[in-house]
């Protein structure tokens, strides 16, 4: 159980800046686990530590290779040797793993869902099931632990299909698979990652979330989001890899409308507080599709405060504690635009710290295998265009500063 009177958090997950800024702006002491351990981390938080040790000339190796959730919760217990913890606040890399969670809620309660909650919403079939029982628009769905499954899946479904981890985040191994010739080479690598594969229908149309924040009874739907998926200008090589948001997306009063509702029942349903993300999909007909959703903070963090003009760890701990959900004052028109640079090849990062609106910034020096993340930007605009064209202006001479640092 949780005191209602806190002042030290923990912020924990692969990439924690956002988060450890917003609940230090809170007023909160705040202690950091996470995998990067990027320098601007170290700026906000009483004290971190990092799966990777960034030095000088040596490679920080491969995010999908190094990351471990029980690392994360073995430092976490290092922290608490010394200082005491009041409550923990989630950032993504723990979702699929229900027994760390379990653990780290044993030592530090978890500000938000219930690991039973998370595992629930996180078991892929169990979900769509669940969406079908409700009539929620999904892409049909199923699981394949091995090719012969995956081929009968694919057929039955029909193509063209996503090929994907069960588990994973950031986009990584989903393939598009157009029919069956390709559909060996799409499995080996999703198989790669989890040995459970989702075959999913495809729906073309606008990668979305929505950000909400819900109490017991009440969710409100604070931002629809457009989501930037495998842009290779960016150094994505992943197909469908993350590379950032546009907050607010630009849709009609109708989607927004359905968006809303949808999100409405999912929480309710679930049982989820606080802040939690849906993945959608806005089909050319206008139908929203979810895909999944994550219960905790999203990568969309500080662009929902910048529209918005709030505190997200704020809202989320008055909502958990309280179930005082915050109230809204539209502002003027405001865009806010999160990218994420990846590494063109394998470079020597300079001291990025120099460059405007630069998030998540590794030590200088240190080297970036390609297709790693590098760093992030966010840049605000008075519409879509002018928000993700500033960041763009941004990124320019970073990226070439890679391609000169080998």
């Amino acid at each position: 159980m949780i005191e209602t009177n806190i002042h030290n958090i923990l912020v924990i997950g692969i990439d924690v800046v956002s988060l450890a800024t917003s609940a230090t702006k809170a007023g909160y002491k705040v202690y950091a686990v996470d995998y990067f351990g990027d320098q601007d981390l170290k700026r906000v938080c009483h004290e971190s530590l990092s799966i990777i040790k960034q030095t000088p000339r040596i490679s920080c190796g491969q995010l999908s290779t190094n990351f471990n959730p029980e690392a994360l919760l073995q430092l976490t217990t290092g922290l608490l040797k010394k200082n005491v913890i009041d409550a923990t606040l989630l950032s993504t890399g723990l979702d699929d793993s229900p027994d760390v969670l379990c653990e780290l809620n044993d030592v530090i309660p978890i500000l938000g869902n219930h690991p039973h909650v998370i595992e629930r919403i996180r078991d892929k079939m169990e979900f769509f099931q669940e969406l079908k029982r409700l009539e929620i628009p999904h892409p049909e769905t199923a699981m394949a632990e091995n090719f012969e499954e995956a081929r009968k899946k694919a057929k039955d479904i029909g193509y063209p299909i996503l090929v994907k981890p069960s588990k994973g985040f950031g986009g990584v191994g989903i393939r598009k698979v157009q029919g069956p010739k390709k559909l060996k080479k799409a499995f080996q690598d999703a198989s790669l990652i989890d040995e459970k594969v989702l075959i999913q229908e495809y729906i073309p149309g606008t990668p979305a979330s929505g950000s909400l924040i819900s109490s017991t009874n009440k969710t409100i739907t604070l931002t629809l989001n457009e989501q930037l998926l495998g842009v290779n200008e960016f150094g994505q090589e992943e197909p469908f890899g993350y590379c950032g948001n546009v907050v607010p997306l630009v849709t009609t009063r109708s989607v927004t409308n359905r968006c809303k509702n949808i999100a409405e029942r999912i929480t309710s349903h679930f049982s989820l507080i606080g802040s939690n993300g849906i993945d959608l999909v806005i089909s050319k007909e206008s139908i929203p599709y979810v895909v999944e959703v994550n219960p905790r903070f999203q990568a969309t963090l500080e662009c929902v405060e910048r529209v918005l003009g709030i505190n997200m760890v704020e809202a989320h701990t008055k909502t958990c504690l309280q179930r005082k959900l915050p109230t809204i004052v539209k502002k003027t028109a405001v865009f806010c635009t999160r990218l994420v640079l990846f590494a063109p090849q394998r470079s020597v990062v300079p001291d990025l710290s120099v460059f405007e609106e630069v998030r998540d910034i590794p030590m200088p020096e240190v080297i970036i295998e390609k297709g790693e993340p590098v760093c992030s930007i966010v840049t605000e605009g008075a519409d879509r265009n002018s928000s993700l064209g500033k960041a763009r202006t941004i990124s320019e001479p970073i990226l070439e500063s890679l391609q000169q640092r080998r």
